[in-house]
């Protein structure tokens, strides 16, 4: 079968397509002829070597994979032939893909299978930071960085549906207008404008009640100047390379919280937690008041040109590669 490997921890040309034998399902899991794989920036951290704990190197990246099973491991109670999406530690850009049974989720009815390898990471992640882990109530105030994202595509459009009042940050008038027709109320293009002068000027001074952050470095830090007192941020990501911390000083001081999410932790610690979401998030997309954002879609031995495309900022929405 076809497959990209990352052969040494590097840039994205470290992405090489290669010819590798099809893997059969344990005890436990499914093979998946894969018909569209997920990108995530995750998988951009894991081959540039900056993801702790992630995979020795040469490994075969993707978080994601949606597809039909086309075989069964033993004590599997599903048929081939059924769509499912799944979330993996890795190996989604290939072919096909083994996956553990118990992290499959049904594809919707009328759900494209590009759609779906845009549904797990984003939308739990989402789910998550905003009420799990955020506890975001209806009247309050949110900051989305990168909100024309993947994550960010989610997380616009649940905290508008919850009754928040949402701030989001891309770098693009056509990333910021994606952002206000899914529900943003005050879209920042933050290669022109410093957020917090927006949250401070549409907040009275006061600041958002919570922030989601994912990029590090100095955006951390004035992601926490733009929450108000009692303000709460959740980061999930360190997009810029460069890892950020606060002083307990300042949280104390300012009585500000600080939470970190990372799902694939999340799920293994405590699976029900972040789980749970799965019915609403379903219905929500089968319904039509969430969707999946689709942005650029590779083909398979184009994954170095895809992963650039994330680097560069060029993407909007989910970016997928297509066997």
């Amino acid at each position: 079968m076809r497959a990209i490997q990352v052969t040494e921890y590097g840039d994205s040309d470290r992405l090489e397509a290669v010819e590798a034998d099809r893997p059969e399902p344990d005890a436990g899991e499914v093979r998946i002829e894969v018909e569209a794989a997920g990108i995530n920036f995750a998988d951009v951290m894991q081959r540039r070597g900056h993801y702790p704990g992630g995979p020795e190197t040469p490994y075969v990246p993707g978080m994601e994979a949606a597809g039909r099973i086309d075989a069964t491991g033993e004590g599997v109670d599903l048929e081939e032939g059924d769509r499912v999406v799944a979330m993996l530690n890795t190996g989604g850009y290939a072919e096909y893909a083994t996956a553990d049974a118990q992290r499959l989720f049904p594809i919707p009815e009328g759900m494209s299978f590009e759609e779906a390898a845009g549904f797990p990471v984003q939308f739990l992640t989402a789910h998550a930071c905003l009420f799990e882990w955020g506890g975001l109530e209806e009247g309050e105030t949110v900051l989305i960085q990168a909100a024309a994202g993947g994550v960010g595509t989610a997380a616009v459009q649940l905290a508008s549906n919850a009754g928040a009042e949402v701030f989001g940050t891309a770098s693009s008038q056509e990333k910021l207008d994606l952002a206000a027709d899914l529900g943003c109320d005050h879209p920042i293009n933050y290669t022109e404008t410093d957020f917090r002068e927006v949250v401070e000027a549409e907040t009275d001074g006061e600041g958002v009640d919570l922030v989601l952050e994912s990029v590090g470095d100095d955006v951390f830090d004035r992601s926490l100047d733009a929450m108000a007192h009692f303000g709460r941020m959740v980061t999930y990501g360190v997009a810029s390379g460069v890892p950020a911390s606060a002083e307990n000083q300042r949280l104390l001081f300012e009585n500000k919280t600080v939470k970190g999410f990372h799902l694939g932790q999340a799920a293994y610690h405590d699976p029900n937690r972040v789980m749970k979401a799965v019915p609403d998030l379903t219905q929500g997309l089968t319904n039509g008041d969430l969707q999946v954002i689709l942005g650029q879609e590779f083909a398979l031995e184009d994954a170095a040109e895809a992963h650039q495309y994330i680097e560069d900022r060029k993407s909007s929405g989910k970016v997928v590669l297509k066997p």
